[in-house]
This record gives C-alpha cells, structure tokens and sequence, in this order.
C-alpha cells in the first residue's frame, strides 16, 4: 500500500460516498442505501473502507455468521480508477486480517463466473472454488463459490461429499437434514420435495411450540428405516419431547400419543435407542466410522430462535464440527452461508441441548442393501 493509502473503519458519513461508488461499480445487484445503512450500524459484521489520497475509494463488508466461526465476503467494490494498482489485493488481505481478529477460521464469498480479473485476483489470495451457483445474479449470470481457510491455514481439509439441500417449508428441517444423510451415503437419491414432505408426514409430532410439528427422533428413525438405511437413535431422555414448550392441554396429548407410537414401533422394528446424552467426542467417533450423523440442536446461539432444528454434521477437525443447515430463511443467508459450516467444538456443545430439560438428541445412519428403491438420478 502507498503512503497515499489509507484503510479504516466505515463511518456514518461515508454513505452518499459509497452510494456513488456502488453507482460506479455495479450495473446491477448494487447495495440499496437503507442496506447501507444498515450495516454501518450494524452488528456482526467487518465494514472497511479504502481511501485513497484522503478519498474514498473503495470499501468491502465481511458478515461474521452468530455461533460459527465463518465469514463471508459480502461486497467489495473499488473505484475504477484505482483498478490495476494492488489495491483490491491490500483491501482483501485487511478484510481477511479483521476476521481472524474475530477468531473467523473460514472466509467464503460469491464471485460472477464472467469476472475473470476477480477470480483471478483471489486465486492468488488463496481461494479455491468449491461449487457453482446457477443463475445467481440478476442478470441471469452464473456464480463461483469460493473459499479461504484464513485462519491455521496449514489445516486445510477435504470437504466432505455430502449433498447440500434446502428445506422447502419452515418446519421440514429434519426431513431435509435425513434427506442429506441419506444421499451422503447413497449418491442416487434424488433431493426433491416430493420426498421432504413424505419423511415429514411419516414423522411429524403433529404439533410444536407453534404452527406445525416438527419432526421426532424415533419418527425420522422409523422414515430411514423403512427405506432400509440402518439406523440408531440417541436420546437423552425417552419421555415425550418438546412438551415444554406447548401450552394447550388438548396439544400435549397428541404429542403424547404420538410419541407412544413412535416408541413402539421403533422397539418393533429392532432399532436400537440409546439413552444417553449427545456429545461432540461421540459425534467425532460415529463420523471416524464412516456414519452419517443429524443431530437436534437449538437454533438460538446462531439466529436467535428458541427453536429444535435439525442439522446435518458432515465433518470435523482439531477445532470445529462442520455443519448443513437446511434452513436459509433469514435475510443474509445464501447457500454458501448454510454448508459446511464451522462452529467451534465448544459452542456446539452448547448448542445440543434444547429446553430446561436440556434434551439432545441425534441419528447414526448407516445404508444397506435393499431391495427398496428411492427415485434416483439415473431413473
């Protein structure tokens, strides 16, 4: 960087600045001024600016995702006039620099598959695609998924090959994280709706919290199951699950009910039920062995929810489990931000237990052969 160069922190007098500069640099996708706003404001996130001569001449935003150790590269734009000086690398390396400062291990971004001089620029930062987004942007143009580990990066892992999907209603996780296990082990299945909302009537407590059930250990064990996947159930406690947070009367005996019927029928099928607790070192040895694993976890240290949401746990290394997330229904959630994500060891152990009884459940799914057929690619 030039004598003549300065990067700080964005100040609320910044924003016509950056509003011009949005103008300049994009022809579409641009940053709205209440966006702006928002994030000079903002929490959670690292927001710098590139000045240039006492002008400013670029800036970029990294979000910092609550209870993970990931950052994504948000938007970066820099003066035309600047362009060709090393700058957009001096910012990069600052951005990359303020995240790790936020004990961020990882950082993503979303890059136009047309803008070569970008994706060159951060090849030689270090970033390596890791897939495609179809029709990303709203000129229709395609977008590469990029990925830095900028923090240790001498621990750089090989992701693993499950299949990401998303949930297509709010109260689908579990099927939708059973759905990923199962196409983690058997690369024919085909990810559609028509299955999600199969493996959610075949487990569905009927009700929860509010709004429609969610989706009960034994039954999505029962779902797995009869599609011939061998399974196992670790429950903490085999009394009925979630009745804490339901006040009707008539409610808690359905949720009683339904979970009698699951229980029984789970013990007819043979499938085993652990009662013990959900722990990360028992989580890393399922995944040694080869297991797929979904575990419930409380939403609330990542979005703020006080809800059970279901999640699939596709890794894990010296400092993290790596996480899909089935659900992108908040604001700044893309895709990129819902896969693999890193949460730290001892967060997500805080994040297994759900309610005042501090209830932690998970699945092991392992495949075997049958001769029942799920709608596969190939059909």
């Amino acid at each position: 960087m030039t004598e003549a160069s300065h990067i700080r922190e964005v100040r609320a007098g910044d924003l016509e600045v950056l509003l011009a500069l949005e103008a300049i640099s994009f022809e579409s996708d641009r940053l709205s001024r209440r966006s702006f706003v928002r994030w000079i404001k903002g929490e959670n996130r690292v927001f710098l600016v590139l000045e240039v001569n006492r002008q400013l001449m670029g800036y970029g935003l990294v979000l910092l995702h609550k209870g993970t150790r990931l950052a994504r590269l948000y938007s970066i734009a820099l003066d035309p006039k600047t362009r060709g000086k090393g700058l957009g690398k001096v910012l990069m390396l600052a951005l990359e620099a303020e995240a790790v400062e936020e004990e961020r291990l990882f950082m993503r971004l979303e890059v136009s598959k047309q803008n070569e001089a970008a994706i060159k620029l951060y090849e030689r930062l270090g970033y390596s695609v890791f897939g495609e987004l179809p029709d990303y942007y709203e000129d229709h143009t395609d977008a590469l998924r990029m990925q830095k580990r900028i923090r240790f990066p001498e621990r750089v892992r090989k992701e693993a090959t499950v299949p990401w999907y998303r949930q297509t209603t709010t109260f689908t996780c579990g099927p939708a994280s059973l759905m990923m296990a199962m196409a983690g082990l058997d690369h024919t299945v085909l990810l559609d709706q028509s299955l999600e909302l199969d493996l959610w009537r075949e487990a569905t407590t009927i009700f929860m919290t509010s709004g429609q059930g969610g989706c009960h250990p034994m039954g999505l064990a029962l779902a797995a199951h009869k599609r011939d996947y061998k399974v196992e159930v670790i429950m903490s406690d085999t009394k009925t699950p979630f009745l804490e947070g339901v006040r009707s009367a008539h409610k808690k005996e359905i949720l009683e009910v339904v979970h009698q019927q699951f229980l029984q029928r789970t013990r007819k099928a043979g499938i085993p039920i652990h009662r013990e607790a959900v722990t990360v070192p028992k989580i890393e040895k399922w995944l040694a062995a080869g297991d797929a694993v979904i575990v419930l976890i409380s939403s609330y240290r990542m979005n703020g929810d006080k809800a059970p949401h279901w999640v699939v746990v596709t890794a894990s290394d010296e400092l993290c489990l790596y996480l899909h997330d089935p659900d992108t229904d908040k604001v700044t959630l893309s895709e990129l931000d819902c896969q693999h994500i890193p949460v730290a060891k001892e967060d997500f152990a805080k994040m297994t237990h759900y309610g005042s009884s501090r209830f932690s459940a998970a699945l092991i799914v392992r495949k075997t052969a049958s001769p029942y057929k799920l709608p596969s690619r190939e059909s």
